[in-house]
């Protein structure tokens, strides 16, 4: 594969970031783009059939250190879906011992030596974030796809068992939007604290043909890096590069310089309207 980055050339010098206040200090890095599941409004695109696109593990490690350097203080690992990789835990192990490293997954794959793997890691400042859309298969299944919801659900039950730190995303669709609190109720039995759990709106990118319309000027910049390079927020989709902030990865410092180049341009009351959509 190809990845957005400088292979061969000296590795640049890392200036600590300025104006650490300009924006979240969290970065986004899209591991890959395949999935075992083909969620219908998949931002990213992904489904069994996507090809493995993502990023090896010397470009992650190089990732993590400069934006620890550049002051990003958490770093969420995303896909598709990441534990479909061999070296995903190798990553997390990386990342999590230098900055607070969050995992998003489904969770359907986590059985067995995968789940062996993750629970062994360091997890002082690891926490697993699963997709559930609702307290029932009939709120989550249909946009997740048949079965979907068993299996998640029962992956949620091995992770806490495990003691690992779990929270919860959802997004809300016209399947769902009238159960969220029966979902709250049952992420509460679960023993999920509220504060561990988000519900955020259905983005029309991507797979989604309905939804809340969004670009880079409507939406608070969280950097995100993907083999195609560097983007605003992880709502970009790889099949668009209207959120593009660099094609290159390196040095990472370039794309936050753009993005508080762009924030510094931009009207306040146009700042004042952007969303945060996690």
């Amino acid at each position: 594969m190809t990845e957005a980055m400088t292979g061969a050339q000296p590795q640049p010098k890392v200036e600590p970031a300025v104006g650490a206040s300009a924006f979240d200090w969290k970065l986004w890095i899209y591991t890959n783009y395949d999935c075992n599941l083909s969620c219908t409004y998949c931002v990213a695109e992904s489904s069994p059939r996507a090809p493995r696109r993502g990023l090896s593990i010397e470009t992650v490690r190089r990732i993590v250190d400069e934006a620890v350097a550049l002051g990003f203080q958490r770093l969420f690992f995303t896909g598709g879906e990441p534990f479909i990789l061999d070296d995903i835990d190798e990553m997390l192990a990386y990342a999590a011992a230098r900055a607070e490293t969050i995992v998003l997954t489904n969770a359907s794959l986590l059985r067995g030596p995968r789940l062996d793997r993750l629970a062994a890691l360091p997890r002082e400042r690891l926490v697993v974030q699963v997709s559930l859309d609702g307290a029932r298969p009939e709120h989550h299944d249909p946009y997740r796809g048949a079965g979907s919801w068993a299996r998640t659900v029962e992956g949620i039950r091995l992770l806490l068992g495990r003691g690992l730190s779990v929270r919860l995303a959802t997004t809300e669709t016209p399947a769902n939007r009238a159960h969220i609190e029966e979902l709250h109720a049952f992420r509460r039995a679960l023993g999920i604290p509220d504060e561990a759990h988000f519900v955020r709106p259905l983005a029309r990118r991507g797979f989604a043909t309905e939804g809340m319309a969004v670009a880079a000027d409507s939406l608070a910049p969280e950097m995100t890096v993907t083999v195609d390079g560097v983007f605003w927020h992880p709502l970009a989709s790889p099949s668009s590069t209207d959120m593009r902030v660099n094609c290159r990865i390196f040095p990472l410092a370039d794309a936050v310089a753009a993005i508080q180049q762009r924030l510094a341009a931009m009207p306040a009351q146009d700042k004042g309207k952007q969303k945060t959509v996690q």
